[in-house]
């Protein structure tokens, strides 16, 4: 990746629906360039879509929470199990198999504390294979607009970045 794909990420990132005269326009490359890197980034499966940002409060699912779920037996086919029937879960907006004392986090926004812990107590906490389930409301959640490639002084895994 090299500064003008870095370029081009940073400008998708920040506005998916712009043309790809304004994106070569910002970029400062002509447009057939535009286009040639932005089907590159996508081919090479760094762009991997584009995605409608949504404000969950305007969705009535002001109240989110982090929720760490523990699982016995510990097998993969538990886990994989486990992680997809809560990703197919309305409430989900996202999964994470972690490492530790708990195996899956679980992202989800709902419309108050007390669906909440409904959703806990009725539909989590009532498996059998889930042996420790841990709710964190979140106060805040900030994503940030823009990924990039992590400058080389940063990486750990030896691999050189371009800026």
């Amino acid at each position: 990746m090299d500064a003008v794909d870095q370029a081009i990420l940073r400008r998708l990132q920040r506005d998916g629906r712009q043309t790809n005269r304004d994106l070569a326009d910002a970029v400062g490359i002509a447009p057939s360039t535009a286009l040639e890197r932005t089907r590159a980034l996508r081919a090479r499966g760094v762009i991997t879509g584009f995605h409608a940002a949504v404000d969950l409060e305007r969705l009535d699912r002001g109240v989110q929470a982090l929720i760490s779920i523990r699982i016995r037996p510990q097998s993969r086919e538990a886990i994989e199990s486990s992680r997809d029937s809560m990703a197919a879960m309305p409430e989900t907006v996202g999964v994470f198999v972690v490492t530790g004392n708990e195996d899956l986090l679980v992202h989800v926004a709902v419309p108050s504390t007390a669906y909440l812990r409904d959703f806990v107590l009725d539909r989590l906490a009532r498996r059998k294979e889930y042996v420790d389930v841990r709710t964190t409301v979140v106060y805040d959640y900030v994503q940030p607009v823009e990924q990039a490639e992590l400058p080389a002084a940063e990486r750990r895994d030896g691999r050189t970045s371009y800026r």
